[in-house]
């Protein structure tokens, strides 16, 4: 089992341009998946599953495709840190503001 899982909601990427608009590099996280081969490698028997709140390349595939897509990381990579600049930083950072999640609710009411 994995030793650390995110709690459902909404994050940040660490990307997100705060001066941005408010869902730039903003997904819902849903949960996680499982891989379901024995044989796959330690870090990569985890995986995030998400979905962007932007025009992103997954959102575009369920308009094509008519059916809900996701993006997938592997778990391990999603709950580490990055160093963008020097300063290590969480890779997604969840958001706990009401009115930014009340956005966020509605911006992924109406694309999803």
């Amino acid at each position: 089992m994995p030793k650390k899982v995110p709690e459902p909601g909404f994050y940040y990427h660490y990307k997100h341009d705060p001066n941005g608009e408010v869902n730039n590099y903003a997904y819902e996280i849903l949960g996680v998946g499982f891989h379901t081969e024995k044989h796959a490698r330690e870090e990569e028997r985890h995986f995030l599953l998400y979905r962007p709140l932007y025009d992103a390349s997954v959102y575009k595939a369920s308009q094509e495709l008519g059916v809900p897509c996701f993006d997938t990381r592997p778990l391990e990579m999603a709950m580490s840190t990055v160093e963008p600049g020097g300063e290590r930083i969480p890779r997604f950072t969840k958001i706990i503001d009401p009115v930014v999640i009340a956005k966020l609710e509605k911006i992924r009411e109406e694309m999803y």
